[in-house]
């Protein structure tokens, strides 16, 4: 299925706001959902991600008359890090408690740790009902780092494949590719910045980190004439500045640096991202009013924006 769908389901950074003047952008926390090549892909687990499974639910009963001939959901979620805001929907991912989910998790900690002890203390033990064991569907939790590529084949388990040269890289004109690189401007392990590729378009997810002086050389060399990055945005410059509580070192970056980022990679089309909390729909307007002037292949995201790259 020659398809590479994104919608936003959660855009917001650090923690989920519910108010009537944030209903245009959306509360929830980073979540966005991917259709391509027939994979369901999913980038982050923040609050976001609880509709999605809501939805994967209803499909999943709709699908068949019981258990036994409904269409299992099968999916996987990739995490650019393990703070609050990127994970905090994950316990409350409805298909997670259906036996025949098979869901995938990949993403990367401190070297002297793994992703899944990680989630089981942050997620559930004491914090939650549960314990990660007590999870009915298949939950595999993976570690993997900027050696290591992704392939996801039609109707195969996924291959995580080490890197050893370019060569590596080349896959099958229907397989979907995942790569990756840590990226150390976030505190306080840094984060992953992931390119998905599908039928010659690529996708670029480059939240929560900040900008440098001159802009980010790495990443600039990883997401080269990408179709689409999603870029952090969380401040405006003037409070990224402020006087009184500069943001200098935060780990994010403001507009302007995401507006540079997109030209030295020259992307052909950037979505900000992960607001502050804060930033209600007023104030996003003026934003959005502001920048489509000064980068018209720039646009400001909210829940249920849709782009397809075919």
């Amino acid at each position: 299925m020659s398809e590479f769908k994104i919608k936003f389901r959660g855009v917001r950074g650090s923690y989920p706001v519910v108010n009537k003047d944030f209903m245009t952008y959306g509360g929830n926390t980073s979540c966005v959902e991917i259709y391509v090549g027939g994979h369901l892909i999913i980038l982050d687990a923040g609050t976001g991600l609880i509709n999605v499974g809501d939805e994967l639910t209803q499909k999943y009963i709709m699908s068949g008359e019981d258990n036994e001939s409904r269409t299992p959901i099968n999916a996987i979620v990739l995490l650019s890090h393990i703070h609050h805001d990127h994970i905090q929907g994950f316990t409350f991912f409805r298909p997670l408690h259906i036996r025949s989910t098979v869901v995938n998790v990949y993403g990367n900690v401190n070297y002297n740790e793994n992703l899944s002890d990680e989630l089981a203390t942050l997620l559930f033990g004491k914090s939650f009902p549960l314990d990660l064991g007590d999870i009915a569907g298949n939950l595999n939790i993976h570690d993997i780092n900027e050696t290591d590529a992704i392939i996801l084949q039609k109707g195969k388990s996924p291959i995580v494949k080490r890197i050893e040269s370019d060569n590596d890289l080349e896959v099958g004109k229907d397989d979907v590719l995942i790569t990756c690189y840590r990226s150390y401007a976030h505190p306080q392990e840094g984060v992953l910045i992931y390119k998905i590729s599908y039928k010659g378009k690529t996708l670029v997810y480059a939240t929560d980190k900040e900008s440098y002086h001159g802009g980010d050389r790495k990443l600039a060399n990883f997401a080269r004439d990408c179709d689409l990055i999603i870029h952090d945005a969380q401040y405006t410059t003037e409070d990224y500045m402020d006087a009184f509580i500069p943001k200098q070192g935060y780990g994010h970056s403001t507009f302007d640096m995401a507006v540079e980022c997109r030209k030295q990679v020259n992307a052909k089309q950037m979505v900000f991202f992960h607001y502050d909390p804060s930033y209600n729909d007023e104030k996003l307007d003026r934003i959005r009013e502001e920048y489509k002037n000064i980068d018209i292949n720039s646009i400001l995201s909210y829940e249920g924006l849709e782009i397809n790259l075919l």
